[in-house]
């Protein structure tokens, strides 16, 4: 039986740090960027002077990790810090790094600036603020969005905000290449291309449309041997048997690892880094009980407020080399 609750990665295989892996039992102004993963202040200004000296700071650092070819643990976290407090993130996205500890999970997955990094589903954006701009400048950054469907309001309307949340910032995201990701386990990118495919609370929604197997088999063909796959999802309670069709919005970890070593990957991490023991998954308006949906409205609010997001799991994959 997995552990299910505290902070704790362990170490499974040789090489890994402690905070990456834990093995499974059964994050000048008129300069432009030079190659590398630092970033100037017209493109990442904090949003209050006191954070000014540590920019100061983190840049310099960065500038002289640049000369290196290929991004540390230690300098992607340096460069994870100025994004993270860059002005293109409003203040209620960076309100949600209290619950989805953005640094400490893409770090766990084992992130480089380097890398051509796909993310399944993005909309509306949260993790594209943070994942675009490390790897502008080094890598990739492919944004897999929703097919588009001329019959759904809610498809064309998220897709439109998309793409005019990448218009209004060229300087970050003018380098982002959209591509629409398959519901039929066909090609999204050239096979074999990609370091790393990341995905976010959406094995719910593939289960729910009847499409998992298909998206994880797509996510393999695209990936390099050796390649990373990083999921995040809504922890179901495991003394339940899990809805095939997902309605709840909670997956059971088991069940995830399952579908997804079904597909050819290899479970080689998890992570308790967005555990929250606090949710009881009881709801009778599932995970979106919860902040930041609230879908039950003002009442019992505060309760909700005080569980905060969904407990959640971190896994971390890769395709097996041959």
């Amino acid at each position: 039986m997995r552990p299910r609750s505290g902070h704790s990665d362990h170490v499974r295989e040789g090489g890994r740090s402690a905070a990456e892996v834990r093995a499974p039992p059964a994050h000048s102004r008129n300069t432009p960027p030079r190659a590398g993963f630092f970033y100037n202040g017209s493109v990442f200004a904090p949003r209050s002077n006191n954070k000014i000296r540590a920019w100061v700071l983190v840049a310099s650092l960065l500038l002289a990790a640049s000369c290196s070819t290929t991004g540390t643990r230690e300098t992607t976290a340096l460069a994870l810090d100025s994004i993270l407090v860059g002005s293109q993130r409003s203040a209620e996205n960076s309100a949600r790094d209290l619950y989805r500890h953005p640094k400490e999970t893409l770090l766990f997955f084992g992130i480089r600036p380097e890398m051509r990094v796909l993310e399944i589903w993005p909309e509306p954006g949260w993790y594209t603020e943070i994942i675009a701009p490390l790897v502008r400048e080094r890598g990739k950054y492919y944004a897999a969005v929703f097919a588009p469907d001329l019959q759904s309001k809610y498809v064309s309307g998220r897709l439109a905000a998309y793409r005019q949340k990448l218009a209004a910032r060229p300087d970050l995201y003018s380098a982002v290449e959209v591509v629409a990701f398959p519901r039929d386990g066909g090609a999204v990118v050239a096979a074999g291309s990609l370091d790393m495919v990341v995905t976010f609370r959406n094995i719910h929604n593939w289960m729910a449309e009847g499409f998992a197997e298909q998206a994880f088999a797509t996510a393999y063909q695209a990936l390099k041997p050796g390649g990373v796959l990083g999921v995040v999802e809504h922890r179901g309670n495991p003394a339940a048997a899990q809805d095939p069709r997902a309605r709840s919005g909670y997956v059971n970890e088991d069940y995830a690892i399952r579908l997804i070593e079904g597909q050819g990957f290899r479970l080689v991490g998890e992570s308790q880094v967005n555990a929250n023991p606090k949710d009881t998954k009881d709801y009778e308006q599932g995970v979106w009980t919860l902040p930041p949906t609230y879908r039950l409205g003002d009442q019992d609010r505060q309760k909700y407020a005080d569980i905060g997001e969904s407990d959640r799991f971190t896994l971390k994959f890769i395709k097996p080399g041959k």
